[in-house]
Parts: C-alpha cells; structure tokens; sequence
C-alpha cells in the first residue's frame, strides 16, 4: 500500500497528482498547515525532514519531490507514459532539464517572494511600514528580476513545444506545474508576454487526473 502524506498548498500535490496519472491504488493522510504556515510537527513522526511529499512504500518514507516521481516511473510506468525512454535524446533532455530546472533555479526566489510576503503579513502594525519597504527592496533587488528570466525561459520554450518534454506530456510538466502557478499567483502573468505559459497551465489543469487530485487534496493556492 501506498500511503501519501499530504500537506495543502504544497509540492505534494504534485505527486497526487501523479499518483492519479498512474491510476494507483493508495491511502492519502493530509494536512493543514499551522498559523504559522508550517507543516504540523507531527509530520517528523512521519520522516525526519519535517515536510511534504512523503510516500510511504512498505514500511519505507520516501521524501523529495523530484526523487519520490522517479521512483513512482521506475517502478510502476514501465511503459515510458510519463517519462521519455532513453533513446529519445531530444526528449529525454527536455525532460531532465525541467525537471531539474523546477527545483534548482525557479522554486528559490519564488519560495523567497513568499516568505516575504509573510513576514510583511505579520509585522506588528507600527512596523509594517518598514517591513514593506524591505520586501520592495529585496524584491526589485533580486527576486523579481529572477522569476521574470525564469518565466521568460519557459514561455519561449513552450513556443515551439507542447509539452515541456516536447509534443507528450509528462511528469515533467506534473514538477513545472506548482512553479508556473506560484509565478501565477497574486497580480498573474501578462496574459499576452505569457500566452503559451497560460495556455500550457489551462491544458494541465484539464487533465482528468489533475481534476482528481484537486477533488482529493484541494486546489493548490500561492
């Protein structure tokens, strides 16, 4: 048995949403995050790192996100449906990209742009004002210039791509997705600098495996 811990609002909804994708059988045991908009400490009864995704498989409390959707492929996609094979270069170099870049390069200043947001929300009142000069500092400084190059990388590759992959979607595209909607959040995306971005978001949010999750594990929110 599977046994997916699920925090809302976080990067596990992308492996319910493979999950679904894969059509398993699994227990889903969800969260709500504290006031503090943490994961509950009960989650490190769970696994050490305090934090979702966790997959438990027999016994066993698999954590990361990138790790957890590749042992889920290897061991129950042995078709290639969601991951390119191996002699497919083109693809299976699009694929690992993404899948990298999702982590690596654009979930940081996204997760910074959220951090400050929250402590400009919980300053005192007689502060706030200096908290928001700091957060305007910081983000004209280094944060929005990164998710700009960030979006703009994505939005040419989907010019000529479908799919972040190339023409089949993938479990590339389950990792991009919570980065394409983070960077959705609040005042949105040009929806004409950013037409394919947009467009690429709608056709995940179509999949009937994602509707599945979002009725399961909620509508992710950033």
């Amino acid at each position: 048995m599977l046994n997916l811990h699920h925090l809302n609002n976080s990067r596990s909804f992308r492996i319910l949403w493979l999950l679904e994708e894969l059509e398993l059988d699994y227990k889903l045991t969800s969260y709500e995050r504290t006031k503090s908009y943490l994961a509950p400490e009960s989650l490190k009864k769970v696994h050490p790192l305090g934090h979702t995704p966790v997959l438990e498989v027999d016994g066993r409390a698999l954590a990361e996100s990138g790790f957890i959707i590749e042992y889920l492929l290897r061991h129950y996609d042995t078709d290639h449906q969601f991951k390119p094979a191996d002699d497919n270069e083109t693809a299976w170099e699009n694929y690992t990209f993404w899948m990298h870049f999702a982590e690596a390069s654009a979930m940081p200043p996204l997760v910074m742009r959220l951090v400050f947001s929250k402590v400009v929300e919980r300053s005192p009142m007689l502060i706030k004002p200096i908290s928001k000069g700091i957060r305007k500092q910081v983000e004209d400084g280094m944060i929005d210039n990164n998710i700009m190059n960030n979006l703009n990388l994505m939005e040419h590759h989907l010019q000529d791509n479908h799919w972040f992959a190339g023409e089949t979607f993938s479990a590339a595209d389950i990792q991009m997705y919570i980065v394409v909607a983070a960077s959705n959040a609040r005042a949105g995306m040009d929806r004409v600098r950013f037409a394919n971005l947009l467009n690429w978001l709608k056709r995940c949010q179509e999949r009937p495996a994602f509707k599945r999750a979002e009725e399961k594990g909620g509508t992710p929110k950033f």
